[in-house]
């Protein structure tokens, strides 16, 4: 039996599903903002073009945990609701004990600045008279102290490198997780086929991949937030053009708590999520596309942060070389402001899952 036969649900319980989010979500994350900023738990971006939010309140996030709970109170019999918010909030607190971990510095790196008049070799980089760089890998930390002394680079700032948690801790936390999922027998059948034990890798795959792909998209001043808005919007347009109003449930929680959020974080922002925030995202992102088995529309509107996941694993591959990984760094890099990569990265989100909905009503 299905586990969610029987859920009935108008437009109307969806609206106020989506308002509640959004209100508590704004009220949590004021006063965690604030909690935050007295307790001096603060953001020092590694990224050199982002050192003016040097001082910015991180974890933000937190605020997801007090909504999702909150929400999942006021409705412990809906299935949908319940499952969804319970995977948010196991994520979050992963993501919570990898941004606490983060608090410890691990080293400090030089950013300098090419003074020569000759393109100069650090590490993977080839720095243009006059431009900076951080020093960030063996090689180039290495070739720091010579080319100081040959006049070639100069130091102008020492950037704290937070410690991190190992990428293979990260990825049994994060299996961990879609263990919790799959035990709550909501998957069995996906784009129109039964599981069965594929139901073990799919979840998996699921939660792995989303997880990480918005978490490697949370770099800007809302890009996280406002892209799941988007496409969590778009999946509740797709399912309610498709007749299933029941499905809308989840999205419309992750639509209200990321616009919720968005009211502090959008540009420039007053509080950034951390990683407790982009993990409850990401994962209850791929709960709700798995639970309402909409994965085709659902990978589809979160394009864009899939994109920048292989672009960097080609990176990391030594397919291509990015001078800043992810993408929207190197674009940053390259020239183009935060804003308006910000907004491209949000009509791209819009367009593509636009298109996907005028295709699936229209031949589907």
């Amino acid at each position: 039996m299905d586990i969610f036969e029987g859920i009935k649900m108008s437009t109307f319980d969806i609206i106020v599903l989506f308002l509640i989010a959004f209100v508590v979500t704004v009220f949590f994350t004021y006063f965690i903002r604030n909690m935050l900023n007295n307790a001096n738990l603060v953001d020092s971006p590694i990224v050199t073009e982002h050192k003016h939010k040097k001082g910015t309140p991180t974890m933000g996030g937190i605020a997801f945990l007090f909504s999702v709970f909150l929400i999942c109170s006021l409705y412990i019999k809906n299935d949908f609701i319940t499952i969804t918010s319970l995977i948010m909030a196991s994520a979050g607190l992963v993501g919570l004990i990898d941004d606490l971990v983060g608090l410890k510095i691990k080293e400090v790196q030089k950013h300098v600045e090419n003074i020569s008049s000759i393109p100069i070799k650090l590490g993977q980089l080839t720095l243009k008279p006059g431009e900076k760089a951080r020093a960030a890998t063996e090689k180039a930390k290495s070739q720091v102290k010579d080319l100081v002394i040959g006049n070639k680079l100069k130091i102008i700032d020492e950037i704290p490198i937070k410690t991190e948690i190992g990428e293979m801790e990260k990825i049994v936390t994060q299996v961990v997780i879609a263990i919790f999922l799959i035990l709550t027998g909501a998957v069995t059948t996906l784009g129109g086929f039964s599981l069965g034990l594929l139901a073990i890798p799919v979840v998996i795959i699921a939660i792995i991949g989303a997880i990480n792909s918005v978490n490697l998209i949370d770099g800007m001043d809302g890009l996280a937030a406002g892209i799941i808005a988007i496409a969590s919007i778009a999946c509740g347009v797709f399912l309610y053009l498709h007749g299933n109003l029941e499905g809308i449930l989840p999205f419309a929680l992750l639509a209200g708590i990321s616009l919720g959020f968005l009211v502090f974080n959008k540009y420039p922002a007053s509080v950034f999520m951390g990683d407790i925030g982009s993990f409850a995202l990401g994962a209850g992102y791929a709960t709700a596309v798995l639970i309402t088995n909409t994965p085709y529309f659902g990978v589809l509107a979160l394009a864009v942060p899939i994109v920048s996941v292989i672009i960097s694993l080609i990176h990391r591959a030594k397919i291509i070389r990015l001078p800043v990984e992810p993408l929207h760094h190197t674009l940053n890099y390259k020239g183009l402001s935060e804003k308006q990569i910000i907004v491209s990265y949000w009509f791209l989100t819009f367009l593509v899952s636009a298109i996907g909905i005028l295709v699936s009503f229209y031949y589907f």
